[in-house]
């Protein structure tokens, strides 16, 4: 699946108290051993708000990246498909 990362997000906040936390909340899977990026190596680092790399999606999304992957700001991504999206908007998960 590609997505796009999304620059300018970090100052959304969650209860969760990071981003990573609500994907691991929400995601009902555990943090992957690799960031998801196809051809990366790295641990995964932080949630990334992402968005899916097409036009009839404009949603909004959390997933684990590295540092390197999430500084990747527009540029579409490979990740892995087993990787859950999770919903970054809270009124859907923890602002409710």
């Amino acid at each position: 699946m590609k997505v796009k990362n999304i620059n300018g997000t970090s100052d959304n906040a969650c209860k969760c108290g990071s981003w990573l936390k609500h994907w691991l909340n929400y995601s009902g899977q555990s943090l992957p051993n690799y960031c998801p990026e196809k051809s990366c190596t790295n641990k995964p680092e932080v949630g990334a708000h992402v968005q899916k790399d097409s036009a009839n999606d404009s949603s909004w999304y959390i997933i684990p990246l590295c540092k390197t992957c999430n500084a990747k700001y527009g540029q579409a991504i490979e990740i892995s498909d087993s990787i859950k999206l999770v919903s970054a908007n809270v009124s859907l998960t923890c602002g409710k």
